[in-house]
């Protein structure tokens, strides 16, 4: 599985963004319709799909996602059903209820594959098409599952390692939000294994105080942290409060971003982000649904298409800025 990731991630390389090919995650979608893109719709029939998350309320992350798949649903003539929760039995109980209520195609995360096995499975026998998006790489091909959008999470760790080796980092702390999320403990294993000087750092990522103070805590317990790596944006402008309250002089570098990272990032509170584009996921697992139920388009060749990953620094936020306050990058 290593190997096929290497060679997908191949053809798509790690991009330095330029003002043509830029991306960030936003906060809370413009509601304006700044992210409409003035897209017709389709002369298709009208089907149902169904997208489950597990999205933690409140994490700007999944409103770039949902905006994505809302702008191919209503270019594709599709009734668009977004449920999700944190807990994965909760998330598999939702698939398990789209299987029954007889939509023609499910969207989905496996975050916790194991847990999400049997409902996905009762989906495919039944004949209807699941893709995958975001979270579960190693998981979906043995899954049934058809298609899958997103980053490596490995790989991608493993550049945001490199990357820290290379601006001189000595020692670093890798925050897990979740623990057990194969993904995030993917981004994890690839930073380790780029950068050995790194350590998890688990926290509770629905407990916004509990987080800043166990980051507080381990620094100073550990002055020689020089940087703290998070793995999405509310957890690095949390940081940023938990190393003045430790007196430490970390710097800070993150996965993903939002709207409101973007003035982190340029004044130099935040160093720099990993971006997965999220819109692109929720647009292209929606999207291929609509391919494959009109037509029986598959595409990745039964490999993942990945969305990511790519850095957003100094040198180049300020080309996302725009999109990212309209709630689409």
């Amino acid at each position: 599985m290593r190997l096929s990731r290497l060679v997908a991630a191949a053809g798509v390389g790690v991009l330095m963004l330029g003002a043509s090919a830029c991306s960030s995650t936003g906060g809370k979608p413009d509601s304006s319709g700044g992210g409409d893109m003035g897209a017709g719709t389709a002369d298709t029939p009208r089907f149902t799909v169904a997208m489950i998350t597990h999205e933690v309320p409140g994490d700007s992350f999944w409103d770039l996602v949902r905006k994505g798949a809302e702008a191919a649903a209503k270019k594709d003539n599709i009734e668009l059903r977004y449920s999700s929760d944190p807990e994965a039995p909760n998330q598999a109980n939702h698939v398990q209820s789209a299987v029954d209520s007889g939509v023609d195609g499910i969207a989905v995360t496996l975050a916790k594959p194991d847990a999400m096995k049997p409902a996905v499975q009762n989906a495919t026998d039944k004949g209807i098409p699941v893709v995958a998006f975001n979270a579960g790489l190693d998981a979906w091909q043995g899954m049934g599952v058809k298609e899958y959008f997103g980053q490596d999470g490995y790989i991608a760790g493993q550049e945001a390692g490199k990357r820290l080796a290379a601006e001189g980092a000595k020692k670093v702390i890798c925050v897990i939000q979740e623990q057990g999320h194969v993904d995030l403990e993917a981004r994890c294993a690839g930073v380790k294994n780029t950068f050995p000087a790194s350590e998890v750092l688990n926290v509770n990522g629905k407990d916004m105080p509990s987080v800043e103070s166990t980051i507080t805590a381990k620094l100073q317990q550990d002055p020689a942290i020089d940087t703290i790596l998070t793995l999405g944006a509310p957890f690095a402008l949390t940081a940023v409060q938990s190393a003045k309250n430790a007196g430490s002089q970390a710097k800070i570098a993150t996965f993903d971003t939002n709207a409101a990272l973007v003035d982190a990032i340029q004044n130099g509170d935040v160093q720099w982000a990993v971006d997965q584009q999220p819109f692109l996921q929720g647009y292209l697992a929606v999207d291929s649904l609509w391919l494959y139920l009109n037509n029986g388009n598959v595409i990745g060749g039964n490999q993942p298409t990945l969305t990511g990953p790519s850095f957003i620094d100094k040198s180049n936020i300020d080309a996302v800025a725009e999109y990212a306050k309209n709630g689409t990058r």
